[in-house]
């Protein structure tokens, strides 16, 4: 799969090495922007205040499957109902918000794990399966909790949770099972 990463940060340079050592081609863009023509998917991973002049400096951006893996550490753009919505109206393809209740920090543990570590996404039905194999691929188990209406607005909720977690325990993975599965 050919993807492009925007934002070479720890998420973004992170998600990119993971997808290259799994076998994805991989292009990544950092403020400087780049020509994503080809793409299969777009990764946008930079901070939410960011989003718009990030995408600016991108061309070929145009109806590709994209990936919301930023975070919102601002006050909330009441124009669009999520930061993967705000991303969509500007990329025009299936979106899915994933990757933003994983740690960067943990990403070269992940494969030493006894289990699989979780993965919480939304994702329009066109986003969904580019989204779990993207989850798979760089080694975690998906966790669909639904559609990116309502479902990418709960995740950039539940941020806050997800940073208290990390005041007690640091850097940490989860895992969703039924009784019995683990």
């Amino acid at each position: 799969m050919k993807i492009t990463v925007i934002g070479r940060g720890r998420v973004g340079g992170g998600l990119a090495a993971l997808w290259t050592g799994a076998g994805h081609e991989v292009t990544a863009f950092g403020r400087e922007g780049g020509d994503a023509t080809g793409a299969d998917v777009v990764v946008v991973a930079v901070p939410g205040s960011s989003i718009d002049d990030a995408l600016a400096r991108v061309s070929g951006l145009g109806g590709q499957v994209t990936v919301d893996a930023c975070n919102l550490y601002e006050q909330r753009d009441d124009d669009f109902p999520s930061l993967s919505h705000r991303i969509q109206s500007i990329v025009g393809g299936p979106t899915a918000k994933s990757f933003s209740t994983n740690f960067a920090a943990a990403y070269a543990e992940i494969g030493k794990q006894r289990v699989r570590p979780g993965n919480l996404f939304a994702a329009d039905p066109g986003a969904r399966d580019v989204t779990e194999r993207l989850i798979v691929d760089a080694g975690y188990e998906p966790v669909f909790i639904g559609d990116l209406d309502p479902g990418a607005r709960l995740l950039e909720d539940s941020s806050g949770l997800t940073r208290a977690l990390a005041g007690r325990l640091g850097p940490f993975f989860y895992r969703y099972a039924r009784p019995g599965e683990l």
